[in-house]
């Protein structure tokens, strides 16, 4: 469920875009997070060694950090970029918050129907943390991130922020987690879906870092408001939309609506921040009839990426969504 949908009151339509004067024109700064991978893969089939990606047919974690890389890469124009430091598979269930481990004989039968997912579902990211040194790594500059591979049933977030003056980032902050002495985020990706979903985890993150650094702002000068319009709720002034809503979308998802309706977004695209008040009539075809990794690349090859800033905001909206380090407090 889309978390902006009380964001907007409905307005009349207006028939020009403020142009955002900048305060400074500085290059916009490429960012590089030194990433740690983690992979829950255990295996589940102890005659033939079978890990459970294997055994279920799920995604290779190999093929899907390529294809989640790339896209990043790609749609930031060369501005946001991961390098992996370290691979850490791991024969085993992540811990849940009480202690709980599932065994493959157990988890098979909750994928298979047989038996219901254990619950408390979520998983002990402090046990996690824990036991890869995180915090320590962080502190030491060895790593910025890490990106933890799993599975139905895990109980991980999509995203997770901690470190000192860590929030809210599409999950609650990770308390008690200063001695990082920088923030820092924990992705859960799930290998049982593909590149398409890692980039709407990764957009959640976005919304969460972008609203924050945003906050305060209002009326045109809150950008990432601007930025998320859609027909909905602000008829007759869309721009690009949320991770859940395209321009003309009508619920979560709707990302194959038939339906025309006039967008801001290629202003957003090729005029950001001195908009000309450019708008063109868009359609599902514009990202990918209902394709989930195509809209999401569609949505994020719009984020602004310029030198300059307003407000003590920089116009590279990616080095927020990468760095939440550069968001003030």
């Amino acid at each position: 469920m889309s978390i902006f949908d009380s964001l907007f009151r409905k307005h009349p339509p207006s028939t020009s875009q403020p142009t955002v004067a900048s305060d400074s024109s500085d290059a916009p700064q490429v960012t590089s997070l030194r990433t740690l991978v983690i992979v829950y893969d255990p295996v589940v089939e102890p005659r033939t060694g079978k890990k459970l990606s294997e055994y279920m047919r799920w995604n290779r974690v190999e093929d899907l950090a390529k294809g989640f890389m790339t896209d990043i890469l790609q749609t930031s124009g060369g501005l946001a970029r991961y390098q992996i430091i370290q691979r850490i598979d791991v024969d085993g269930f992540p811990p849940k918050v009480d202690g709980y481990h599932y065994d493959a004989q157990t988890y098979l039968n909750v994928m298979r129907g047989v038996a219901r997912p254990y619950m408390p579902q979520e998983a002990d990211y402090y046990a996690i943390i824990e036991r890869f040194n995180i915090l320590q790594l962080v502190a030491q500059n060895e790593i910025d991130e890490a990106w933890v591979f799993n599975f139905p049933h895990a109980g991980f977030y999509e995203s997770i922020m901690g470190g000192p003056g860590a929030f809210w980032c599409n999950a609650p902050p990770l308390r008690n987690t200063e001695a990082a002495r920088r923030r820092f985020v924990i992705m859960g990706f799930s290998y049982e879906r593909g590149v398409g979903e890692m980039l709407e985890n990764m957009g959640h993150r976005a919304e969460s870092i972008l609203e924050k650094t945003f906050e305060g702002l209002t009326g045109d000068d809150n950008l990432w408001r601007r930025f998320i319009r859609y027909e909905k709720t602000a008829p007759g002034r869309a721009a690009v939309g949320n991770i859940h809503f395209a321009p003309n979308s009508d619920r979560d998802y709707d990302w194959n609506n038939p339906g025309a309706v006039k967008s801001e977004c290629d202003d957003w695209l090729k005029n950001f921040p001195n908009f000309k008040g450019e708008v063109r009539t868009v359609t599902a075809a514009d990202w990918g009839y209902g394709d989930t990794r195509e809209h999401h690349k569609w949505w994020f090859r719009h984020l602004p990426k310029v030198g300059g800033s307003k407000h003590g905001i920089s116009h590279n909206w990616w080095q927020y969504v990468m760095n939440p380090n550069h968001v003030r407090a």
